[in-house]
């Protein structure tokens, strides 16, 4: 598929999906979305790869949020197909089976916060802003922003900043859980990269089991996340991987995890 909107670049275990309108503020259409929906499929179908970054072009924004050109033109049935295809395309991230960092560089406001927020976290220039703003064009975020930034921040702090609309800063970020990190904007990706690195050189199948516990846990009650866990421990022990770390500890050597998702 030949992308008019984002940028898939593969270098080693690590992808990276880049939005690629900056005249528009990286800016989600829905050819953006369904552009954002294929290539995490083919990461995913990537065997080679381990961790995935995403991230926006220029240095104003990650993406300033849904287009809003297309979003006024909208009757009720258009507007329930548009957010759920983000939603889909929210969770498919999501539901990777690899780690997703998301690079915020400038605003990240509306859908593109909550694209952010689908990521398993956040690495934030200090320039960067967030928010779900909808409120002051008579909406509410509809990619999954209600429901995801209240997990974080708690109800009342989700609701402080949906209500309003207003933007935080990365700072303020920080200090509400939503963003790991605030770096200079020149050391951003580099930082990311680290990360990712550091990430890629563990085990494939450890990193799955340990996010989709993680993931699913927060879901249901303590007793049956402990579960979830004694069964994703007992799925990693089986896997090459978890031969190779144990033996190489042993071994007094560094692992070399080269075990995938297929057994």
């Amino acid at each position: 598929m030949t992308y008019n909107n984002i940028i898939l670049e593969m270098d080693g275990g690590i992808a990276t999906i880049t939005l690629n309108r900056p005249k528009s503020l990286n800016a989600l259409n829905t050819e953006v979305i369904n552009e954002l929906f294929h290539a995490a499929e083919m990461v995913e179908q990537n065997d080679a790869v381990r961790v995935l970054i995403l991230t926006g072009s220029g240095d104003k924004a990650f993406a300033a949020g849904a287009d809003i050109t297309e979003l006024a033109e909208l009757n009720t049935l258009q507007a329930k197909f548009f957010v759920a295809n983000g939603h889909n395309t929210m969770a498919r991230f999501q539901s990777l089976p690899i780690p997703v960092i998301a690079a915020v560089n400038g605003f990240a406001l509306g859908g593109g916060l909550e694209l952010a927020l689908s990521c398993d976290f956040i690495y934030a220039s200090e320039n960067a802003k967030f928010g779900l703003p909808e409120i002051t064009l008579g909406l509410i975020p509809g990619f999954g922003g209600t429901q995801r930034l209240a997990r974080i921040v708690g109800k009342n702090m989700a609701k402080e900043m949906i209500f309003t609309g207003k933007m935080i800063s990365a700072a303020e970020a920080l200090g509400l859980g939503i963003v790991n990190q605030v770096v200079p904007a020149t050391e951003l990706m580099e930082t990311v990269q680290k990360t990712a690195k550091s990430m890629a050189a563990k085990g494939r199948a450890s990193l799955c089991m340990a996010k989709q516990t993680i993931n699913q846990g927060l879901d249901v009650d303590l007793a049956t996340g402990c579960r979830m866990e004694t069964d994703a421990f007992a799925l990693c022990i089986a896997s090459p991987d978890a031969k190779e770390g144990t033996h190489a500890f042993l071994e007094k050597r560094k692992p070399v995890f080269a075990g995938n998702l297929k057994g």
